[in-house]
């Protein structure tokens, strides 16, 4: 399940990052918080053992764990990232997520 928040609907007021998004049961969720041409942020939710299959991406990506624990690998290499962690995933490195337990991240992908 996709959600998208429109630029229309962004204000400029603070929200719960962690709550804005629920886990589901064997899934992965995700909801758009903001797309624009040089970039998107993203906030993702993993059930525990599901993941994204390995995959690579033309553009740098920022990683913030929110919650939880995952394994991701870069170009094969394993690591175990946990709440209040970050990572970067290099552009055109193939990369993969599994979630050790449950957990949500905050993916911003930077395009220029």
């Amino acid at each position: 399940m996709n959600e998208k928040i429109s630029t229309a609907e962004i204000k400029p007021s603070p929200s719960d990052l962690i709550g804005i998004l629920n886990y589901q049961t064997g899934a992965v969720v995700s909801r758009v918080l903001l797309k624009k041409n040089t970039g998107t942020i993203t906030v993702f939710a993993f059930d525990k053992g599901e993941g994204l299959s390995e995959h690579t991406a033309p553009f740098d990506a920022y990683v913030q764990v929110l919650d939880g624990e995952a394994e991701v690998s870069i170009s094969s290499t394993p690591h175990r990232v946990k709440a209040g962690e970050f990572i970067i995933m290099p552009a055109n490195e193939p990369h993969s997520l599994k979630a050790i337990s449950q957990f949500k991240m905050l993916l911003v992908m930077i395009r220029t």
